[in-house]
């Protein structure tokens, strides 16, 4: 159930308890237990309680554990299928999966982001011209903060991708500029023609 909600929607019990395929009284008994525990937010909208995760820390959360159940990741690097939560996902509010990796590194590559301590990124003056041009807004603090950019581990790529307000906001932009298109009642992201040769032409990534 954490696992769908990482698409960041509010979803109610009863979709909730399909999707882990239980009870629906089952379901309502981990549901309380979750908002008492402070891992959920529940909103009640006439007869229906929409669920949501309570922070974005819950959603690192969600996550790392990924991380350490998915296994030792195979040596031999393969572009996962297209339409997969492999290829391309939401995690939570912002860009995951093998292409959420490809942009973090490619990000890196010219000079953009910057690893940091603390699982940042720093956003460079150039990076920040860069995200400002293409409609992205970045707050100014000095340093590197987690909060603007922060070292998100992939749990099937085992590698960074970009969370925090400037992931948030990167995929929000992506979606607006129709260079990716969020699946219906999946956390998948589909990536479009415009997008592909725009991902190609900025930043040198191949999506098929």
């Amino acid at each position: 159930m954490l696992l769908e909600l990482m698409s960041g929607r509010a979803l109610p019990a009863g979709e909730l308890a399909e999707v882990a395929n239980v009870s629906p009284q089952t379901a309502s008994g981990h549901l309380a237990k979750l908002v008492e525990g402070r891992f959920l937010q529940v909103e009640q909208q006439g007869r229906h309680r929409y669920y949501r995760l309570a922070s974005t820390e819950v959603a690192a959360a969600v996550e790392a554990l990924l991380v350490l159940t998915n296994g030792v990741r195979k040596a031999e690097v393969k572009v996962p299928e297209v339409g997969s939560l492999e290829h391309a996902r939401t995690c939570y509010s912002h860009l995951a999966g093998w292409l959420g990796v490809q942009i973090a590194e490619a990000l890196q590559a010219n000079g953009l982001l910057l690893p940091a301590s603390g699982r940042a990124f720093a956003v460079t003056e150039r990076g920040r011209e860069w995200f400002e041009e293409l409609g992205i807004e970045v707050a100014r603090v000095d340093g590197a903060d987690p909060k603007v950019a922060r070292q998100c581990i992939d749990w099937t790529e085992r590698r960074p991708h970009v969370a925090g307000a400037v992931g948030v906001g990167m995929y929000k932009r992506l979606v607006a500029l129709k260079w990716i298109v969020p699946g219906k009642n999946t956390r998948a992201v589909r990536v479009t023609l415009d997008g592909k040769r725009e991902l190609w032409k900025r930043l040198r990534i191949a999506v098929r």
